[in-house]
């Protein structure tokens, strides 16, 4: 068979696969924290039909001769989390927090007042529970690096309680969490976790706005806002909006579709060349 046809499938898959990224990114355009992916390629395997020659050193002299190759299609080279930043919606609410910076905030489960499979976040929509600790919309607690238990400031990782009777509380730019208790008493509930990680493009998705660390992502470091891990700082009543652009995402499916238009003409065009030699044999 033709190997124009391979390389017009190869074509397809991979701008089928550059579709779908470009679908997610549109679904996701109005998604809190959402980083948008971006799809590359890559040449496949040439086939040689002769190699290269060096120029003759003796008589007759002649001089190199290059390569001659045939290319076998494309490839999938990387799907890329893009991890620009994105810009920060007003809404006023006192935990509606968004990150000015590559930090992330840092979600886990509880168990038994320690906190159990950390995942990652931009998303800073958080809540109150019934128990006066912050969550987000999964019932995962916020992690603070620094919480006050019974007057005593710890440095170990728990999840941020504010007292249920207090009568008001405030984030500041670094992460600090404050509130008026029932006696009128200026009070600290904690601080907020920010994480940073050394590549950010190693983190993998797993759903609803979160991201684990990968083998490639590097541990995570673990500080404050605006503190030991140069992560950014928090910015109070305000969320991070997806980095989608609709303009370019629109683009890259126009070109998307012609490319894969184009691949299948490589293989009707082929066909015809096949139906043609077939018609030889009459």
């Amino acid at each position: 068979m033709l190997r124009s046809m391979y390389s017009g499938i190869s074509g397809m898959k991979n701008f089928q696969t550059k579709l779908d990224v470009i679908g997610n990114n549109i679904a996701n355009v109005n998604t809190f924290g959402y980083k948008k992916g971006r799809v590359t390629f890559q040449d496949m395997v040439s086939q040689s039909i002769s190699g290269a020659s060096a120029p003759t050193t003796v008589a007759p002299l002649k001089g190199g001769v290059n390569p001659k190759q045939v290319g076998l299609g494309s490839q999938l080279s990387t799907i890329d989390t893009i991890h620009t930043q994105g810009s920060l919606q007003t809404t006023g609410r006192s935990l509606d927090l968004a990150i000015s910076g590559d930090g992330f905030f840092e979600v886990a489960n509880g168990s038994g007042g320690l906190i159990v499979g950390s995942t990652y976040t931009r998303s800073g929509n958080f809540y109150l529970d019934s128990g006066g600790d912050i969550v987000n919309a999964e019932g995962k607690y916020l992690v603070g690096v620094k919480t006050i238990v019974n007057g005593v400031v710890t440095e170990t990782e728990a999840p941020i309680n504010i007292p249920t009777d207090s009568k008001s509380f405030s984030i500041g730019s670094d992460g600090t969490i404050s509130y008026v208790d029932k006696d009128g008493e200026l009070q600290t509930a904690g601080q907020i976790a920010i994480t940073k990680f050394s590549n950010t493009g190693g983190l993998e998705k797993v759903g609803s706005n979160n991201y684990q660390e990968t083998t490639n992502s590097g541990e995570p470091l673990k500080g404050i806002a605006e503190g030991d891990t140069g992560a950014g700082s928090i910015v109070a009543g305000a969320l991070e909006m997806s980095n989608v652009d609709l303009s370019e995402e629109f683009t890259e499916m126009i070109t998307a579709q012609r490319g894969f238009q184009a691949n299948t003409r490589i293989i009707t065009t082929s066909d015809e060349i096949l139906q043609e030699l077939v018609n030889l044999k009459r």
